[in-house]
């Protein structure tokens, strides 16, 4: 066993993942304060030929250098779009038919390995702030909350580590 090297990786160009087939996943950052881990959700984003980031909020945008850093250029083949209110991503969303996913710990959420992910739905993903999580008024406006099962005594994950935790679940269930 050895390890590749990086041109044996097979990396798609910008211009072949911009006309690449997208997984049916968009995801929304709610208030994100840190810059390292909006570069890092933007990396799985592209590791995952997600459709689209939305940056709402305080969330900060690129060009920025402490997100270009973590993101590795995913900054410039994730397309993205900053929209100050999260809420109004999310009318927006369902109204394109997205089925609309906050993730976070609350009453009735359903655990990310219960959840049953249908090919021919459209996901937005909603990721919230490192303190407050996703705020309540946009909980509400969800169609399901999903948490993801914890054991230990800290339950709570870094919002960097949450993204792809569940975005790689639900790529690997759209995509088998």
């Amino acid at each position: 066993m050895r390890k590749l090297k990086n041109e044996e990786l097979d990396r798609l160009t910008l211009e072949t993942f911009k006309s690449a087939t997208k997984t049916k996943l968009v995801v929304i950052l709610d208030n994100v304060r840190s810059l390292h881990n909006i570069g890092s959700v933007f990396r799985t984003a592209d590791a995952f030929l997600i459709e689209k980031i939305y940056l709402c909020g305080i969330t900060a945008k690129p060009p920025h250098k402490d997100i270009r850093k973590t993101a590795l250029g995913a900054t410039e083949s994730v397309a993205w779009q900053y929209v100050e209110h999260t809420s109004d991503v999310v009318k927006q969303l369902k109204k394109e038919g997205y089925q609309n996913i906050a993730i976070e710990q609350a009453t009735k959420a359903i655990m990310l390995n219960e959840f049953e992910i249908k090919k021919d739905e459209k996901y937005a993903l909603i990721f919230g702030n490192e303190v407050k999580g996703v705020d309540q008024e946009v909980v509400n406006t969800c169609d399901e909350v999903i948490e993801i099962p914890q054991y230990g005594t800290k339950h709570s994950l870094n919002i960097s580590v949450c993204a792809g935790v569940v975005i790689w679940n639900f790529w690997s269930k759209l995509n088998p």
